[in-house]
């Protein structure tokens, strides 16, 4: 692993905790959305999006050759793997003054919850920080190895 390696390997977490906050983002300005696309003529609400992180590295069988040939192996970093949609069913809601109500009164509301997205947006701005101040210090440790050069 070289410090430079350390640099790629923020970036990609850097890259993938913006995704995630992105992502949380849409889905707490959606939480209210009934109509995010129509299906067979029919409007359906948003549903919660999610993202899926892979580690950014070559398969097990190649890592585990490395290893057994002495090699040093560390991970490539993260990489989005995809935004899926949250298979949690819709809350349905009585407000038969909604223009979205059916029959009876309910309106079908997005599976969003609040608490949840804020608790994943802290989770993805934590990591982003934790993050910078890795990129932070292998930067400064380049500095310092620099200025002993001199």
């Amino acid at each position: 692993m070289t410090l430079s390696s350390s640099f790629g390997i923020s970036a990609s977490a850097l890259t993938a905790q913006r995704v995630r906050m992105d992502v949380v983002s849409s889905n707490i300005a959606n939480a209210q959305t009934t109509r995010a696309s129509v299906v067979d003529g029919k409007a359906v609400p948003y549903r919660r999006k999610m993202v899926v992180l892979t580690p950014n590295q070559t398969d097990f069988s190649s890592m585990l050759q490395s290893q057994m040939n002495g090699k040093e192996t560390v991970g490539n970093g993260v990489r989005v793997k995809s935004i899926e949609e949250d298979s949690a069913p819709l809350k349905p809601v009585f407000n038969p003054t909604h223009p979205d109500a059916d029959a009876d009164g309910y309106v079908l509301m997005p599976n969003v919850d609040i608490t949840k997205e804020m608790v994943d947006m802290i989770s993805a701005s934590r990591s982003y920080e934790a993050n910078v101040t890795a990129l932070n210090a292998s930067k400064s440790m380049i500095m310092k190895a620099l200025e002993i050069g001199r």
